[in-house]
């Protein structure tokens, strides 16, 4: 999903200036390791790359947009998509959530003067509340 991703986001006119030149292969690694741990897989980002201190970091002074934001929470439901993610509703409803959540979150810190929380844990996000999905069923 990050690499299908960030494939869209090179050919996008709103996002590919946040990258000139392309995303790196290593930014697309800790951003799947920043995914990875929030759906609840290994904590490698926060071992490895600085926990939530870091993505701060990376977001700051960036002055994401409103239209910046919707595009890339856009471009991440498409990849996920494209990657052949499991479409059941309610894992989908979580993904979106995160998105929705995490993007306006970036948004707000990424703009010039704000003054966001400085240490916070990398947040988990889950589904399972209702169960799977079933067509028919």
């Amino acid at each position: 999903m990050i690499n299908a991703f960030y494939d869209r986001v090179e050919q996008d006119e709103l996002l590919a200036p946040f990258f000139p030149g392309g995303v790196p292969v290593n930014h697309r690694r800790h951003v799947g390791d920043w995914w990875a741990e929030v759906f609840g897989g290994p904590d490698r980002y926060t071992r490895e790359h600085g926990g939530y201190e870091n993505m701060l970091a990376h977001h700051r002074n960036l002055a994401i947009t409103a239209e910046q934001r919707l595009r890339f929470a856009t471009l991440m439901s498409l990849a996920a998509d494209d990657a052949a993610l499991p479409d059941d509703p309610e894992f989908r409803a979580a993904l979106i959530g995160y998105l929705e959540w995490g993007t306006r979150i970036a948004m707000s810190n990424s703009q010039p003067g704000a003054e966001p929380t400085e240490h916070a844990p990398v947040p988990h996000w889950g589904w399972g509340v209702a169960p799977p999905f079933r067509p028919g069923g």
